[in-house]
């Protein structure tokens, strides 16, 4: 399968291709793809182009209506790998406080993004636990993605471990010779400290209903 990152849309069509070419022993035609999907033949003609190039299939020849193929993988393993690093799964490492700090535990969880995370970004995922940064929308079970680096800018949400070893989620600060972890709660205080280490900054948040 192709290495460059998928939409959701050309993994669907990936598939239909895939299920149509199993049950009927031939591929199907753009029109047929179309109807299916519930869009113009021109949407499509584009995705295919698109899929095309970045090598998920391939015509057997200029013109034939239902000569696409699947190119499959050399490495059986080679799927999952891809996937991971298209990052459309995100392990999810533990809980995060927006409350008062608590103990990091690793647990063995993912969370699939598909589309939600650009290629080539070192990003995990944290679950929330209090309602700290409520005024940024981040809310007590959301899930935070956060791009994995140790230096962010001021204003910045950060993953802070702090000296005696717990880890936040705050705003950051660094200000007057010291660190402000401003939470975006009006009936908290601001957090300061001398030093912290930056384990990430959020890049988006997975809302929890």
């Amino acid at each position: 399968m192709a290495n460059l990152p998928l939409t959701k849309r050309q993994r669907q069509i990936l598939d239909f291709i895939a299920e149509y070419s199993q049950e009927h022993d031939i591929s199907p035609t753009l029109e047929e793809i179309a109807r299916h999907q519930g869009v113009n033949k021109v949407t499509i003609f584009g995705h295919v182009a698109e899929l095309e190039r970045k090598g998920a299939i391939e015509r057997a020849a200029k013109g034939i209506s239902r000569g696409l193929r699947i190119v499959e993988d050399e490495d059986p393993s080679s799927t999952s790998k891809a996937s991971t690093s298209r990052g459309t799964t995100l392990p999810i490492l533990g809980n995060i406080a927006a409350g008062s700090p608590i103990e990091a535990i690793e647990q063995d969880e993912v969370l699939d993004l598909n589309d939600l995370i650009p290629p080539g970004r070192e990003v995990y995922a944290l679950r929330v636990q209090g309602q700290s940064m409520i005024e940024d929308a981040i809310a007590d079970g959301d899930i935070v993605l956060i791009e994995s680096r140790n230096t962010a800018r001021n204003g910045e949400t950060v993953v802070a471990a702090l000296p005696d070893g717990d880890v936040t989620l705050k705003r950051f600060y660094k200000e007057d010779g010291r660190i402000r972890l401003q939470p975006a709660n009006s009936t908290m205080e601001p957090m300061y400290f001398d030093d912290i280490q930056i384990r990430g900054v959020v890049v988006g948040v997975v809302r929890q209903f």
